[in-house]
């Protein structure tokens, strides 16, 4: 499996991304991450390590949310969130470990987890669906405004398709 090659393959599983527990507030539009690389870099190792094991993952639970990182532009390592009502967010992570960065966004920045279970919960209510899966409908033809099943009613003969291309003599 050529997917599971590199620096820590789990980080490509779909298990992992979903196991992520950093789903932001909706309010939060931009999260920009500033942190520097290289030799000599010690006070950046915690950015550099979250970046690594939580970007994914942040990715992937908040689609609606850019993300922006910045490799060798800045002395210090900074996260910074803009929210939609145009107010910024700084934060300072000198120093920090990746779990101490990941605690303080997950307790400052975050969904709790009830709000994270109201919204998949409202998710799964979508009264669009139909199939074998859904509960309410079980064909399209149930819908008000399709086409009935064909096997219940006759379709009129310009709907059908072997009518509608034959050419008439």
């Amino acid at each position: 499996m050529p997917f599971m090659k590199g620096r820590a393959p789990v980080r490509r599983t779909m298990k992992y991304l979903q196991d992520g527990a950093l789903h932001l507030k909706s309010e939060i539009q931009v999260m920009t991450l500033n942190y520097n690389i290289g030799p000599g870099q010690q006070v950046h190792r915690g950015a550099l390590d979250f970046v690594f094991w939580h970007l994914p993952q942040l990715l992937y639970k908040n689609p609606h949310t850019q993300f922006v990182t910045f490799k060798n532009l800045t002395p210090t390592p900074v996260f910074q969130f803009f929210f939609s009502n145009g107010k910024k967010l700084v934060i300072d992570v000198d120093s920090h470990s990746k779990d101490e960065i990941h605690s303080f966004i997950r307790s400052t920045l975050c969904k709790t987890e009830k709000e994270v279970e109201e919204e998949e919960t409202k998710d799964e209510k979508n009264p669009g669906l139909f199939g074998l899966g859904s509960d309410s409908k079980k064909c399209i033809c149930q819908i008000p405004g399709q086409v009935p099943c064909s096997g219940a009613v006759i379709l009129p003969p310009q709907i059908r398709g072997k009518h509608r291309y034959t050419k008439e003599s």
